[in-house]
């Protein structure tokens, strides 16, 4: 009899789990077109910030907003090269929010929820993910393994 309730009580848990994947995939593909204006609060590191967008009249979210179409180095590598070049393109990606008014457009929930994905731009800057690898201090991604950084 015991087996029986373990059976049923797995078989309802992986129900459950498949029956709640189509709402996450489905949050995944949702675009919301943009632009949206937000006000920086916080870089994070070369490809991440906090900002607070201005959804609608009087309503404000605070998101993390990951820049498409690039991948920075990582701040807490181990090899030293990687987290000098870290940090120069966050402070990189400072200075280029800190030009103006910031718009995020394109927003999709990405890779990794609790972020979304966007492209950035600034007046008068323009795109941000484009000054960003002209500079070389990012490298371009468009999803899955990122690159290695030769240390």
């Amino acid at each position: 009899m015991l087996h029986f309730f373990h059976k049923a009580f797995v078989a309802l848990l992986l129900a459950g789990a498949l029956s709640a994947q189509p709402a996450a995939f489905a949050a995944r593909r949702e675009v919301i077109s943009g632009p949206v204006e937000a006000r920086v609060l916080r870089v994070i590191d070369g490809d991440t910030f906090v900002a607070e967008a201005h959804v609608w009249p009087g309503q404000r979210i605070r998101v993390s907003v990951r820049i498409r179409g690039v991948d920075a180095p990582e701040l807490r590598s181990r090899c030293a090269a990687e987290k000098a070049a870290a940090r120069a393109a966050r402070a990189a990606l400072g200075r280029l929010l800190a030009q103006g008014t910031v718009r995020i457009g394109n927003i999709s929930g990405g890779k990794y929820y609790g972020r979304v994905l966007a492209d950035v731009t600034t007046e008068p800057g323009g795109d941000v993910a484009s000054r960003l690898l002209d500079a070389r201090l990012v490298a371009a991604y468009g999803g899955g393994r990122r690159a290695s950084f030769v240390c």
